[in-house]
């Protein structure tokens, strides 16, 4: 099983360079059910793996002069300080056994999992369906941007984020071209940006509450990096967006596969 869990590692990254967004909202259930480790480490070590492959790729993006980072700083602000506050004291704080309800325990465990597979879920539909965003062209950047409605999705991004260790970019990437109005190919560089800065400040809250095995964590982040450049290097062979619907079928059930045995067979 540790075998397909570092073979897994590596299709984190592919998926990342065929498509641009969706293989790392894989990390979780990949640390949690091949490689057996628990939720709540699952979470931690899942943002410094997101955080270190979005990293490379935002730098790809950065050397294509298409990432902005006046909005990243906008949209990260709220959401740089609440990822942290969430892993250095939200998620501690929740209890290993949170409510009894007809028999059927509740938790710590349980809740980030069905947390996770409902994120999972909603990512799938983003993936799915055919959108068609945006910005109004007639506006300058300037003036298109809403300050509150950045501001509150980079807190509830955060949230998430810190919550269930996963990047967030399904929510990013359409807040930036709708109240931002970036255009695509730089809402998805930003949005790499910031889901790095994100994840790997959310880790710094989890080094005081963990013990982190630096070897397992380097390896496995480094073959999910690896990843990113031979899918960098097939996209532009494979046609990315019908493999993307594919990746986001296969990611609707495997959140609901989660659901279904955290839920019914915990």
């Amino acid at each position: 099983m540790e075998i397909l869990g570092y073979f897994a590692a590596l299709l984190i990254g592919l998926s990342l360079g065929l498509t641009g967004s969706g293989g790392s909202i894989l990390t979780v259930p990949i640390l949690v059910y091949l490689m057996r480790l628990s939720p709540v480490i699952s979470t931690a070590y899942s943002l410094f793996i997101v955080g270190i492959t979005s990293l490379v790729g935002s730098v790809k993006f950065y050397r294509k002069d298409l990432v902005s980072f006046n909005t990243a700083m906008i949209f990260g602000a709220p959401s740089l300080i609440t990822v942290f506050l969430t892993r250095t004291f939200l998620v501690p704080a929740i209890p290993d056994h949170i409510v009894n309800i007809f028999g059927f325990d509740l938790t710590k465990n349980i809740l980030l999992m069905v947390l996770f597979a409902i994120l999972m879920v909603a990512a799938s539909f983003s993936m799915i369906r055919k959108t068609s965003l945006k910005p109004d062209a007639e506006e300058d950047e300037a003036h298109r941007i809403h300050y509150a409605a950045v501001m509150i999705q980079g807190t509830l991004v955060g949230l998430v984020s810190g919550l269930v260790g996963a990047g967030g970019g399904f929510l990013i990437i359409p807040a930036l071209v709708l109240f931002t109005g970036l255009d695509m190919k730089l809402a998805v560089g930003t949005s790499l940006f910031i889901i790095a800065a994100n994840s790997l400040i959310g880790f710094l809250g989890d080094i005081f509450h963990y013990n982190i095995d630096w070897t397992f964590l380097l390896t496995f982040s480094s073959l999910s990096v690896a990843g990113i450049y031979i899918g960098t290097a097939l996209s532009s062979k494979i046609q990315g967006e019908k493999l993307k619907k594919g990746f986001g079928w296969f990611v609707l059930a495997m959140g609901v596969y989660i659901l279904t045995r955290e839920i019914l067979f915990a």
